[in-house]
């Protein structure tokens, strides 16, 4: 466990969706010493401190996690690190692939670094379903980033630092959502979805940081901690924010799969299944990360954890609850 209330925490792309909800609960329930905002943008940082995250023990840090040294003073004094800095639209990364991976491994592998070289004690890096068997250059940048994160336990050596990763699926109304798209399309009575049959793993902003949290206290170091969450078609997802909206399938694009996958079936093999979670452990070592077996049930061999098969789904009244928060965010202007 961690002693938040004498801790000092960073998070990495801190001034976006993921950062400012952690953010907010960090204050609100955990009350760290210090709480540190790591990010390349000063514009984003001056829009936080103007939208209330002013609190005495935050602390704003403009920097790259591209580059080494910024890291290595930033990371000084912290004893947990939350990396969430990540280049993340698909297309963007399609067209400019030496930016994301810059950014996604090589920034990855800044932070690793960075955290060893000043004796970090634990860091949690957010993953997502498209790292397995990625279609595209971003699902390809965070397998990389999964296995530094995995693999640099080794690296630490005598020191106490150690890595695990969480990895989930798409965050409802996050920077980047389809929510707002949606949202915005129904004005004009027609939304686009890109094939019928599309289904969506779907996690609330909240339940991902709070996840994120449950995973720093109890990491080993080397985990990839997946949550159990629901799936939901793309479909009724529309007909949930717009149904009197007409839809429009328009074809499935470039980099984007039908179902998204969070455990492959050759993942499942060192895979321990909990009452809400699965920890897929290290493959390549036995002397770290390999703690939870005793602690669940291994899974069977050929399992494959994926949003077409998923045991729980949303169905539109249910997608509505969730979405009515964020909808309410749009229509005061809250949203882009």
């Amino acid at each position: 466990m961690i002693d938040w209330k004498n801790s000092v925490v960073l998070v990495t792309g801190g001034t976006g969706s993921f950062g400012k909800k952690f953010i907010e609960i960090m204050l609100k329930e955990y009350h760290p010493q210090k709480l540190i905002v790591f990010s390349r943008d000063e514009l984003k940082q001056y829009e936080m401190r103007a939208a209330g995250f002013n609190h005495p023990s935050l602390r704003y840090f403009i920097g790259d996690v591209r580059d080494l040294q910024r890291c290595r003073r930033a990371f000084e004094g912290v004893n947990v690190v939350i990396h969430a800095a990540a280049l993340k639209q698909v297309p963007a990364c399609e067209y400019n692939p030496m930016e994301a991976i810059k950014t996604n491994i090589l920034g990855s592998g800044n932070v690793i670094d960075a955290a060893i070289d000043v004796g970090v004690s634990r860091v949690v890096a957010l993953s997502t379903d498209k790292a397995v068997n990625p279609v595209n250059l971003y699902g390809a940048t965070k397998l990389a980033a999964e296995k530094l994160f995995v693999q640099s336990n080794a690296y630490a050596g005598a020191k106490n630092t150690r890595f695990a990763c969480v990895r989930y699926g798409n965050v409802v109304g996050s920077r980047g959502s389809v929510v707002p798209v949606f949202l915005k399309q129904r004005e004009s009575g027609k939304v686009t979805v890109t094939d019928e049959r599309m289904t969506r793993f779907w996690i609330s902003l909240e339940q991902g940081v709070r996840f994120v949290i449950r995973a720093a206290e109890n990491m080993h170091g080397g985990e990839v901690f997946v949550p159990k969450i629901p799936s939901m078609t793309v479909t009724d997802l529309a007909r949930a924010i717009a149904p009197d909206a007409a839809i429009d399938f328009i074809g499935i694009r470039p980099g984007e799969k039908l179902h998204e996958v969070l455990i492959s079936e050759d993942e499942a093999r060192q895979t321990v299944e909990l009452e809400d979670l699965y920890v897929v452990q290290p493959a390549e070592s036995l002397w770290f990360g390999r703690d939870w077996e005793g602690k669940g049930r291994l899974l069977e061999d050929g399992f494959r954890y994926a949003s077409n098969t998923n045991e729980e789904w949303l169905d539109v009244d249910a997608i509505r609850g969730i979405i009515a928060p964020i909808q309410a965010d749009y229509e005061a202007g809250k949203l882009g």
